[in-house]
């Protein structure tokens, strides 16, 4: 376990710290005379149902077992904000946090950050998006992963719009950013669904998990393709954005699929106005990630854990 009187000893200049440069979209830390560890959840954009479901998780947990940890919760302001995601990791390393998992925006720059903090003793958990292994090893990182195959999510997912295409039918995927482990999968994971179906792949595009700009390349592509029948997304927000490009194009019969299941978009799944997306369990995932890190700091050995992924799809 991380050496507690550290971690006392730092905060008082911590607290320096986030008054000069602030501490992202989170908690604070609290009591520094606590002797609990000190958990440190660090994920992507809290503007992101998703995030702020796993968010919602942890901080549950923690009020369910209020004497085993201290929690801080905190994420960035975008999705694609390495640079404060990298501060946050620093921060909690000089708050004296004992454990620091995260859901990283990036598979390989986070991966020098988390390395010093594990040289500085603290235990990191990787969840949600996993680390590149080659980057991290040359890091001299050594984290254990817990989150789901999105592969298999993705493919499972692209299989239930599958029954709904013919041999032929041109398809295009709005994909998650391109560094990310988890974008890479899903991708991957839906192009062995669409291939198996015989389905032609017509466009691959970025739309940096944000609302806004998957809506722009939705639109883009609905455009381009008059033949489009399917948006293939790589996450839920996503997902919306192509749904509001196609409401605005009029091609009701583009069928969309998602990927998180937050609530805004399973209650247009129910509703049929999106075919299928997947449940990563958003509210245990942090959790799982916890439970790994306290399992680490009290000396035991946490090794991967795949989580689960459920295929939520639209009543026939």
């Amino acid at each position: 376990m991380a050496d507690t009187s550290r971690r006392c000893a730092v905060r008082g200049l911590f607290l320096v710290v986030v008054l000069a440069v602030g501490c992202g979209v989170g908690d604070v830390p609290g009591d520094e005379d606590d002797a609990r560890p000190q958990i440190a959840l660090v994920m992507k954009s809290l503007a992101n149902e998703f995030f702020e479901t796993m968010a919602e998780g942890a901080r549950a947990h923690h009020a369910a077992h209020p004497d085993e940890y201290d929690l801080v919760v905190n994420g960035t302001r975008n999705e694609s904000d390495l640079a404060q995601q990298v501060a946050l990791v620093e921060q909690m390393v000089a708050s004296g946090s004992d454990a620091i998992v995260i859901a990283p925006a990036d598979s390989k720059a986070l991966a020098p950050a988390l390395a010093r903090a594990q040289a500085a003793g603290v235990v990191v958990v990787n969840i949600d998006n996993r680390l590149d292994a080659e980057v991290a090893a040359e890091a001299g990182l050594d984290a254990p992963f817990v989150g789901p195959d999105n592969r298999d999510g993705a493919r499972r997912v692209g299989e239930v719009l599958a029954e709904r295409l013919s041999p032929g039918d041109e398809v295009a995927i709005v994909g998650g950013i391109p560094t990310a482990f988890n974008a890479q999968q899903r991708q991957a994971g839906f192009e062995v669904a669409m291939n198996a179906a015989g389905a032609e792949i017509v466009d691959v595009q970025s739309g940096g998990w944000e609302q806004a700009q998957a809506n722009t390349v939705a639109a883009a592509m609905l455009r381009e393709y008059p033949d489009l029948r399917a948006l293939l997304c790589a996450n839920d927000n996503m997902a919306l954005g192509a749904l509001a490009a196609r409401r605005q194009s009029g091609r009701e019969d583009v069928l969309i699929v998602g990927f998180d299941n937050i609530d805004a978009v399973g209650e247009l799944v129910a509703d049929g106005e999106i075919l299928a997306t997947a449940d990563q369990h958003a509210g245990r995932l942090a959790v799982f990630g916890i439970e790994a890190a306290l399992e680490i700091l009290g000396g035991g050995e946490a090794g991967d854990r795949q989580t689960p992924v459920d295929v939520v799809a639209a009543p026939d």
